[in-house]
């Protein structure tokens, strides 16, 4: 069984398998293989020896290229205090610079959602993020089904880093940023690894080696694939394995014999050449 895209609640792979276990394990000469994706809450985390430009750039093509409609996505990203101001200004203008339109037009960077239940659920969070105290949407916030389903790049910034745009899977174009002081890095990032039941991507963003090693510490079971100064986005399949654990899926790395070995039925083979003639062992004597 193998699912993609979709928000579920705690503890549903060990749910599904009972159904398995009660329903139709009469059917089954073994038990039958459970791999499962589900969602993502990508995350890119920036130390404050980052490059703006280069975090930037990562935060604008993982958030909203595809319309942010994919598990990889980045949906929230920590940026420490010291370099907030330069980066919020390199987004501004990029995201000023984005053309939403048809996909036949290649200039057009983004296009519209999959379709109007997926626009309606997006633009409540962008809604309950309007009226959310301590959330400030400084980039896009508005939406157009009048023709297609088009919403703008969203781009909020919040002091809450439990807030709901920050915990949950909205599957759009939206990214949430929180701004952390400088001296709170190691505590900021038990409260990335913390914030999300999900753990499929994220990215960390420095140029200080200690501060990367620490992060990949940390961050270790918050994101099957784990991205170094590079958005947490576009694996490709086949070179690149893909997966992740905790609400994101059973981790089974598709685009590689990882993933193969769990659709097959291992067997073990054991020839004895001098088998045993007396039950006992020789301690025994």
């Amino acid at each position: 069984m193998t699912t993609s895209g979709g928000q579920l609640p705690a503890g549903f792979f060990g749910q599904t398998l009972l159904v398995f276990r009660r329903e139709n394990l009469a059917g089954y000469r073994s038990y039958p293989k459970l791999v499962g994706e589900t969602g993502g809450k990508g995350f890119i985390f920036a130390h404050n020896s980052a490059n703006p430009q280069e975090l930037a750039t990562a935060i604008v093509r993982g958030s909203f290229e595809y319309q942010g409609q994919k598990c990889s996505a980045a949906t929230r990203a920590y940026i420490p205090q010291s370099l907030w101001e330069k980066t919020q200004k390199l987004l501004l203008q990029m995201i000023s610079g984005i053309k939403m339109g048809d996909v036949r037009d290649f200039s057009n960077s983004v296009n519209a959602v999959v379709d109007e239940i997926s626009f309606d659920k997006i633009m409540l969070y962008i809604s309950k993020a309007k009226s959310t105290p301590g959330a400030k949407i400084i980039a896009g916030g508005k939406g157009d089904k009048s023709r297609g389903f088009f919403i703008e790049p969203t781009l909020i910034v919040t002091d809450n880093p439990k807030s709901i745009t920050m915990e949950e899977e909205i599957f759009g174009p939206v990214m949430t940023i929180y701004i952390y002081d400088d001296q709170q890095f190691t505590e900021t990032l038990s409260l990335c690894d913390e914030t999300s039941p999900y753990g499929l991507t994220g990215s960390i963003f420095s140029n200080d080696k200690y501060a990367m090693v620490e992060a990949c510490r940390v961050l270790r079971y918050a994101a099957g694939n784990f991205y170094i100064n590079d958005k947490p986005t576009g694996a490709m399949v086949g070179q690149q394995p893909f997966g992740g654990a905790r609400a994101s899926g059973t981790n089974d790395k598709a685009g590689s014999h990882l993933n193969l070995i769990r659709w097959v039925s291992q067997r073990t083979i054991k020839e004895t050449l001098l088998p045993a003639t007396d039950f006992k062992y020789p301690f025994m004597e």
